[in-house]
C-alpha cells in the first residue's frame, strides 16, 4: 500500500447475487430468483451509500471467478478482492490480517443484509476504535452486522486478530453471544454499537419493507432505490 494510503479500511463483503447462491433463508420461503433479486438490489443499494464513507474501501467477493462482475458494478468506487476458501470466520479473518500487513490501522467489516444501517453508525465504529480494540455491532438475530478491528496496542497484527473467529456456529442465533464469552478474561477491548436489523428471512423482508414505507411517508430518502422499488411492487403505500 502506498504511503498515502487512508489508515481507514471499509470491507464490504458479498456473494454474487445468483439464483441459489445468495439469501438462501428468503429463498426457502420465496423462490431462489425473488432472493437473488434482493440481494441484487441489496448490493447496488449499499455500493452507492458507502461510495462517500472516508475510508479505504474494498468489496471482497465471491466466488473467485466474479471479479469481472464485481469490477464492473463497482465502478471505481471500490477496489475489489477475492475472498479467500473457508467459513466465514476464515474469511473474515483472512481479511483484517491482509490489511493490517498493508498498513491499515482501523478495519471494519460489514455485509449487505443490513441496507437501512444508518451511515453514522460506521463513522461511530472508527470513532470507537480510538479506544477499542475491537468493535462489534449487534444485530438483532443474535449475530453481528459489523465488525472491526484497530491495530491499537497490538504488536504484530498480522499474527495477533481477537479470538472471535474460530469455533463459531456462523448460522446460529448465538454468534453474538459465543463472540462476546471469546472475550472474557483477555485483554481485547470491545466497543459497542446499537444494534440493528439483517435482513434473511421473510418477515424480515416485511420488516424492510414497513420500515421504507414509514421512511417514504415520513418523507426522509432511504437512499436504497433499488430496494424500495422491489418492495413496492406488491405493496400500495
Amino acid at each position: 500500500m502506498p504511503d498515502s494510503a487512508p489508515p481507514r479500511v471499509l470491507g464490504l463483503m458479498a456473494k454474487q447475487p445468483l439464483p441459489g447462491l445468495v439469501k438462501t433463508r428468503l429463498a426457502a420461503e420465496t423462490s431462489a430468483e425473488f432472493a437473488a433479486r434482493v440481494a441484487t438490489a441489496f448490493l447496488s443499494d449499499s455500493l452507492d451509500r458507502l461510495a462517500g464513507i472516508g475510508a479505504r474501501r474494498l468489496l471482497a467477493f465471491a466466488p473467485r471467478e466474479a471479479e469481472q462482475f464485481f469490477s464492473n458494478l463497482v465502478r471505481g468506487r471500490f477496489e475489489v478482492t477475492a475472498q479467500v476458501d473457508g467459513d466465514l470466520g476464515q474469511r473474515m479473518a483472512a481479511f483484517f490480517e491482509g490489511q493490517f500487513r498493508n498498513g491499515a490501522e482501523k478495519i471494519i467489516i460489514i455485509g449487505v443484509d443490513s441496507p437501512t444501517l444508518p451511515l453514522t453508525y460506521i463513522e461511530e465504529a472508527f470513532a470507537k476504535l480510538e479506544q477499542a480494540d475491537l468493535v462489534l455491532g449487534p444485530a438483532t438475530d443474535g449475530g453481528y452486522y459489523l465488525v472491526g478491528c484497530s491495530v491499537g496496542r497490538i504488536s504484530n497484527p498480522s499474527h495477533r486478530l481477537p479470538p472471535i473467529f474460530e469455533g463459531i456456529s456462523w448460522s446460529e442465533p448465538t454468534v453474538l453471544q459465543n463472540t462476546v464469552s471469546r472475550l472474557q478474561h483477555t485483554e481485547w477491548r470491545l466497543g459497542l454499537l446499537p444494534s440493528w436489523y439483517d435482513v434473511d428471512t421473510l418477515n424480515d423482508w416485511q420488516m424492510l419493507r414497513g420500515h421504507l414505507a414509514a421512511l417514504w411517508q415520513a418523507g426522509i430518502d432511504s437512499q436504497l432505490p433499488r430496494t424500495e422499488a422491489l418492495a413496492k411492487e406488491s405493496a400500495s403505500w
